[in-house]
C-alpha cells in the first residue's frame, strides 16, 4: 500500500486521463529521489538543474522527465552508484516497487548516467483500480550527473515540503537560465530542437531573470563555442539567439514541448509562436534584462 502522504501528494495534481496520472506519479518519484539523494549528502558535492529543477523547485509550469545534476568541482571518477542504493531504499520506503541501474558509458563522456525504472500499471492500480494502461509499460527517469562542470555558476539552498520537509542544492535562476541558454545556442542538429527549452526561455523572460553571461561564456568555451579569451556581452548574446531562432522549426518546437503541457490553455499560448514573437519581442527582453 503507498503511504499515505503519497496520496496527499496526488491530490495536488487535477488527474483526469491516464497521462495526468503517469505524470503526477513520475513528479512524486522525482521527489522521492531527490529526498533520498538529500540524505545520502548527495548536495554536498552536487547542485539540482534542468527543467526538472524549474518545474519542482521554482513552479514552471511543465512537466519533465529526467534529473540532471552538475558536481560542484570536477571529479572524474565520481560515482553515482554510491547513490543509487539510498535512492532505490528512499523510493521502497514510500511504496514503490522500483529497479536502478547505472548506464554504460560508450565514449570517453563527462556525463554520469543512471535509470530509476518502475512498472507503470502496478503503481496506477495502486491509485485507483479503474485506471487502465499497457500491462508493461514503464516508468523511466533518467538521472545525468555532469562530472566535469563549467565554473562560475551560483547556488543556493532550496526547502522542500514533499513528501517531508528537506534542502536541495540548486543553481540560482540567473545560472540556470545560462545553463537553458547554453542548450538552445549549442545543440548541434538542427532535427534536435527542444521546443521545451523555448518554453523555458520564455519562462525566463517572463519572470525577470537575468542571464548569467559569466557563466555562460564559460560553458560555451568549454564545449568550443566561444574563444575563451573572447567577452559575451548582451549585444553578443542578443545576436547569438537571433541567428538561432532564424533556424527554428517552429511547428517541430510546438511537437516536442505540447506532451508536458498541463491544460488547453498552455496549447492555445503556442499559437504565439511564430519568428515575430521570439526575434521581436523576447529578443529584446533579454537584452532589457541582462547586464553586461
Amino acid at each position: 500500500m503507498f503511504d499515505e502522504k503519497i496520496k496527499q501528494m496526488l491530490n495536488r495534481y487535477e488527474l483526469n486521463t491516464i497521462h495526468d496520472h503517469e505524470n503526477a506519479l513520475k513528479e512524486i518519484i522525482q521527489e522521492i529521489i531527490l529526498l533520498g539523494l538529500w540524505r545520502s549528502k548527495f548536495y554536498e558535492r552536487a547542485v539540482f538543474y534542468g527543467g526538472s529543477a524549474l518545474r519542482i523547485l521554482y513552479k514552471l509550469d511543465r512537466f519533465s522527465e529526467d534529473l540532471d545534476f552538475s558536481l560542484i568541482q570536477p571529479e572524474k571518477d565520481f560515482d553515482i552508484k554510491k547513490y543509487l542504493g539510498a535512492v532505490k531504499s528512499e523510493l521502497e520506503l514510500w511504496g514503490f516497487e522500483v529497479s536502478a541501474e547505472e548506464k554504460n558509458k560508450k565514449n570517453k563522456s563527462t556525463i554520469d548516467s543512471a535509470f530509476i525504472k518502475a512498472n507503470t500499471l502496478i503503481h496506477l492500480l495502486k491509485i485507483d483500480l479503474d485506471l487502465k494502461t499497457h500491462k508493461n509499460a514503464v516508468m523511466k527517469i533518467k538521472l545525468e550527473i555532469d562530472q566535469d562542470p563549467a565554473t562560475g555558476f551560483n547556488s543556493e539552498l532550496k526547502y522542500h515540503l514533499h513528501p517531508i520537509p528537506f534542502t536541495i542544492k540548486t543553481m540560482a535562476l540567473p545560472s540556470l537560465f545560462a545553463g537553458k541558454m547554453h542548450a538552445l545556442l549549442c545543440r548541434t542538429r538542427k532535427t534536435n530542437i527542444k521546443g521545451r527549452d523555448w518554453y523555458d526561455l520564455i519562462w525566463f523572460v517572463k519572470n525577470n531573470i537575468p542571464c548569467d553571461l559569466y557563466y555562460l561564456k564559460n560553458k560555451m568555451a568549454q564545449t568550443g563555442h566561444i574563444d575563451s579569451s573572447e567577452t559575451l556581452t548582451k549585444e553578443k548574446l542578443v545576436e547569438f539567439i537571433s541567428e538561432k531562432i532564424k533556424e527554428l522549426d517552429f511547428d517541430m518546437a510546438k511537437s516536442d514541448v505540447e506532451p508536458f503541457l498541463k491544460n488547453s490553455g498552455q496549447r492555445d499560448e503556442l499559437s504565439l509562436w511564430s519568428d515575430a514573437f521570439f526575434s521581436d519581442y523576447l529578443v529584446q527582453k533579454i537584452g532589457v534584462l541582462t547586464n553586461n
